[in-house]
């Protein structure tokens, strides 16, 4: 800890490790006096007085970034380094809240900002009246009143393992006989409750990774869009988003019109219809989504208290069945098929009799299963629930405890108490055993032959939804039960849908959504998504068939089931330190079992409606993809990218190198990249999802000054890159030379096999003015590569490569200082201390345009391959030659020759480069190369080293190491004799250039190699000066490491 003196400390200084006593109230007196950064606060801690905080829930609350302080926690340099004092100035221990003993805040947000009124507090949710009397409600939908009774007489209670293949065909399973209990020749197999139990298998999996990503952290409102978005990201996360929100609005069409049905089955049967059976299910749908829209509008309070009303209607319907099952049935009751328990009748209804176009097993699966999704209602309303860590899980899953228990016993129930055909009529009591009458109806009086034959049959499990209210004791409470059943799922879609796509809309995901992310009042109320939801349930009400709109909204929820779980595999195995549920009774397999049932099941029931369903996850996929949204949630998609980037680079490690799979991995010496804007964008044209690209950075000045400005330079720059959509890395390092920072560069940059085999940099173009200690720097670099085995790409424009406009200190002086904007070639240092820290702000939306961004045409890329540097001068040019802005340019290839065997050796060099599969045509042999230049050009290129020269008279070494003493860059009259063929030949060269490629679009040219220690810095840059010179394309001196990159071999 970092200590500070303690003088006359009060008694309680005794040391003791007490929780309770960790924070004195009192302001600490050696403290007094300092400036922390932040909030950093000096208190009294362990007996002493420190600047060191214990720890506390509000420095994790609301964390960003790796690296980043949290709110009131010291940052390093206020323990490590010297506190500043600053007079006057004073800081004070806040003191303890007496009203809180843990030590946590109420709210996360906000905690301790003053404010002139106190916000009214949001209606918060426990696990009992959040999730799972909810999720109850939503799982009590209407398919358990209006369809299972129905789903039991169609797949039996039990029924056969062949029955389930023949179910897929839509007919009776062979040795499965109507009215026969036997059934040959496999073992049976309960298919209504194979149904109930693979839906509870799905739902409880997905229910169990719901638990475990809900207690991963602090979820807030949003729902299954949080968690899925969250943990997978926005790409996926968005897509589902949308997709579940538009499932729970047609969820309440669904359940809104079971309740429809209800009201216009007691209509009908009182002849007062309002005018068709079916207009009286939109008209009666209508109004009722609108009554349920004013509940909503009304907010969350009215609706929890609407829901419990519901609860307790649905549990004394359910009594009132089960003491209907056990009365005595009457006349009536027995015409309509209810005959009490009775053993024939569930033998009989143990066996699947499939009837009608959904008589299949996945036809009624696909039917069944919507009765399953309520499972999301309390994940649903994240946002209002007390502790959603621990309420998600517990109600969950109690939830779908009590609902399977409930599904199997009525299944049960029914299919042992009601026939499945049944005329309703008294007057088809007969005796018992009299002739002509068949079906199990005969053994107990009463004779359905003729309509169970004919299939007009009005009553019985077949073909009565109302069957449950027949058996019950009392029927008004079964229809009262279906209302509660059926509006209370309605009401929790309702609510659901817009909460989650208000999450949606304010992530700012998809474009011309965010008008219905607005919320209103203390909950934040999504009025706007109410009514949006409102409309799409309306439009699906006037669809009025409940078995049409069932199967629409199944491979919706099933796809959100299998992205929740795959969410919950996906984030275990990826051995994220993050990952860290607290809700332990989960396995990644189980997830991923999950997962994939839910993916077969959906192209089992419907594979055309599974295959939209995937079209629409991925074009909204797609678009988020293509849009790159600026959100960062710490995904685990993250952490997988991650895993996968360092396996494959260990992996790499073990593969050794082969010339076949040689990639140009270029370390480009930008400085701040933003300021070199051309290097950057020539090297990333040909490094682009090929190879490695590293921009490096040598920061240089007083280390206090510039360790505080690394990081934030790195991360601005580094936005930089990618906002020009640049796929390269930044790296800078303190040095406390140019030509130092760069030998780190070239040893520690990379990783594995991932490191730059190629230096690439800008021409110095103010060599000439310059410091004399920079130009030495800057082609001692050039030598440093060569040492390190790298290869060396130069780039010159004739505007120049720096764009920057105001001096920087920080500015490396080798690549060139600020240059005017007169655009005359010289430069000018900034003055030692101006435009400190200035490198650290970068704004990334200024980006410079430059020629490397726009298309080529139809010009010309010369190569000038004049020595052999093992092929790096063709193969640049090449993987330029096959981006689409270079595609149009022709390659041209020139090469020196003797003009008395010009057509040997181009066809020699074609022959060379049709092996190597360049598709280089055109060459053409150089037999000039030789000649002797200008009289004027050589007087230029005197002029040029003029100024460097020691004008020794041809002395001794020994005599002219003395008068160069201090000044290796001079160039003696020996070194200028020794060198003088070289020196023509750069001249000579450059009127090549001129002649020839005027007008090309890259000039890219061998390198001339200087000998390190016989050939000085000024000379060496007068032969690049004058190569380069006057040339209007951008000139490309390339050298590769003398190490083959080409072969014409396959192996």
């Amino acid at each position: 800890m970092a200590e500070l003196p303690c003088a006359e400390p009060p008694p309680r200084c005794s040391g003791r490790f007490t929780i309770s006593t960790l924070l004195a109230a009192e302001e600490a007196a050696g403290c007094e006096g300092t400036q922390l950064s932040g909030s950093s606060l000096c208190t009294r801690t362990f007996g002493y007085n420190t600047v060191d905080v214990v720890p506390a829930y509000e420095h994790y609350a609301n964390s960003r970034g790796v690296g980043e302080a949290g709110r009131g926690r010291p940052s390093l340099a206020d323990l490590h380094s010297i506190l500043k004092p600053e007079p006057g100035h004073h800081l004070r221990v806040p003191l303890p809240d007496p009203q809180r003993s843990n030590g946590l805040p109420d709210t996360e947000e906000g905690a301790g900002e003053p404010s002139s009124a106190p916000a009214p507090e949001p209606v918060r949710f426990g696990w009992v009246k959040g999730v799972m009397i909810r999720c109850m409600l939503n799982i009590w939908g209407v398919i358990l009143y209006l369809r299972l009774p129905w789903i039991t007489a169609q797949a039996g209670i039990g029924g056969c393992l062949q029955g389930m293949k023949a179910a897929g065909m839509g007919r009776r399973p062979w040795g499965c006989q109507q009215g026969s209990a036997r059934c040959n020749p496999s073992s049976p197999a309960a298919l209504t409750w194979l149904i109930i139990l693979m839906s509870v298998t799905v739902t409880t999996i997905t229910g169990l990774s719901i638990s475990a990503i809900s207690t991963n952290g602090k979820v807030k409102s949003g729902g299954t869009y949080f968690l899925i978005s969250r943990s997978l990201g926005p790409e996926l996360g968005g897509s589902i988003g949308l997709i579940f929100a538009f499932a729970n609005a047609v969820a309440v069409a669904m359940h809104t019109v079971g309740f429809a049905e209800t009201v216009r089955d007691l209509l009908q049967e009182h002849d007062s219809l309002i005018v068709d059976p079916t207009n009286d299910i939109r008209i009666i749908g209508v109004l009722t989504v609108t009554v349920l829209l004013g509940i909503s509008l009304a907010g969350m309070e009215w609706e929890a208290k609407a829901q419990i009303l519901f609860f307790l209607v649905i549990l004394v319907s359910f009594i009132n069945y089960l003491v209907g099952t056990v009365i005595p049935a009457s006349a009536e009751k027995q015409a309509k098929g209810f005959f009490s328990y009775r053993a024939d009748i569930f033998a009989q209804n143990f066996v699947p009799d499939w009837r009608g176009p959904e008589g299949s097993f996945f036809g009624l699966f696909s039917i069944f299963f919507p009765s399953a999704t309520g499972i999301l209602a309390g994940a649903n309303i994240s946002g209002d629930l007390k502790d959603p860590a621990v309420a998600i899980p517990k109600g969950t899953l109690m939830a779908i405890f009590w609902t399977t228990v409930s599904y199997l016993v009525l299944s049960a129930t029914i299919g042992a108490c009601v026939l499945r055909d049944a005329s309703g009529s008294l007057n088809d009591s007969v005796a018992v055993g009299s002739p002509g009458c068949e079906g199990l109806g005969c053994s107990y009086g009463w004779n359905f032959t003729d309509c169970a034959q004919q299939q007009s049959c009005r009553y019985g499990l077949s073909n009565y939804y109302q069957s449950m209210s027949m058996v019950s004791g009392f029927g008004p409470l079964i229809t009262a039960g279906i209302f509660g059943a059926t509006l209370s799922s309605a009401l929790a879609c309702l609510v659901s849908a817009p909460k989650v796509f208000q999450c949606l809309c304010k992530d700012q995901l998809y474009p011309l959504i965010g008008f219905f992310g607005k919320g209103y009042g203390k909950n934040s109320e999504p009025i706007r998504g109410y009514m949006l939801t409102y409309v799409i349930a309306i439009g699906f009400i006037l669809i009025a068939e409940l078995n049409a709109i069932a199967p629409i909204i199944s491979n919706f929820f099933l796809c959100s089931y299998a992205l929740i779980n795959f969410s919950c595999f996906h984030a275990s195995i990826t051995n994220s330190p993050g990952w860290r549920p607290s809700f332990r009774y989960y396995s990644k397999w189980s997830a991923l079992f999950g997962a994939t049932v839910s993916v077969v099941i959906m192209f089992l029931l419907t594979w055309w409606a599974a295959l939209i369903a995937f079209g629409i996850v991925v074009f909204l996929l797609g678009y988020v993809l293509y849009k790159k949204p600026d959100v960062n949630w710490g995904s685990s998609m993250q952490a997988s990218s991650y895993n996968l980037a360092l396996s494959y680079s260990v992996g790499l490690s073990e593969v050794d190198e082969h010339i076949k799979n040689y990639r140009p991995q270029c370390l480009v010496l930008t400085g701040p990249p933003n300021f070199r804007p051309a290097l950057v964008d020539f090297v990333g044209t040909f490094t682009k999802n090929l190879s490695l690209m590293i921009c490096g950075h040598v920061l240089m000045g007083p280390r206090k000054q510039k360790v505080p400005e690394a990081r934030q330079a790195s991360d601005g720059h580094t936005r930089w890159l990618l906002k020009r959509k640049i796929k390269a890395f930044y790296t800078n390092v303190l040095a406390e030379d140019l030509r130092s920072g760069v030998q780190m560069l070239l040893q520690a940059a990379g990783l594995g096999k991932m490191r730059p085999n190629i230096v690439a940099l800008g021409y110095k173009r103010d060599w000439q003015a310059a410091a004399p200690q920079s130009l030495e720097d800057y082609v001692g670099i050039l030598h440093d590569a060569f040492d390190f085995k790298h290869g060396v790409c130069l780039l010159r424009l004739r505007e120049g490569l720096n764009v920057s406009r105001v001096p920087q200190a920080h500015t490396n002086p080798a690549f060139g200082a600020a240059e005017h904007p007169d655009g005359n070639g010289t430069g000018s240092r900034a003055a030692p201390g101006t435009g400190i820290g200035q490198c650290s702000s970068v704004d990334p939306e200024q980006q410079a345009s430059t020629i490397f961004q726009s298309q080529q045409g139809k010009k010309t890329i010369d190569i000038y391959w004049l020595f052999d540097d093992g092929g790096l001068t063709l193969l640049i040019p090449y993987l330029l030659g096959r981006k689409k802005r270079w595609g149009k340019c022709k390659i041209r290839v020139f090469v020196g020759g003797q003009i008395n065997r010009m057509d040997e050796e181009r066809k020699a060099i074609v022959s060379l480069l049709s092996k190597f599969r360049l598709g280089f045509h055109e060459v053409h042999v150089l037999p000039d190369i030789n000649q002797q230049p200008r009289p004027e050009h050589i007087r230029r290129f005197e002029e040029l080293i003029a100024p460097f020269r020691l004008n020794d008279g041809f002395k001794d070494e020994a005599a002219v190491n003395e008068l160069r003493q201090g000044c290796p860059w001079k160039i003696s009259d020996e070194e200028a004799h020794r060198h003088r063929a070289k020196s023509l030949r750069q001249v000579r060269l450059n009127e090549i250039l001129l002649d020839y490629s005027r007008d090309a679009a890259l000039i890219a040219i061998t390198l001339p190699i200087g000998r390190k220690g016989r050939c000085p810095s000024s000379l060496y840059m007068a032969w690049l000066e004058t190569l380069s010179q006057d040339l209007r394309p951008p000139v490309l001196l390339i050298r590769g490491n003398q190490e083959n990159v080409l072969t014409f071999y396959c192996q």
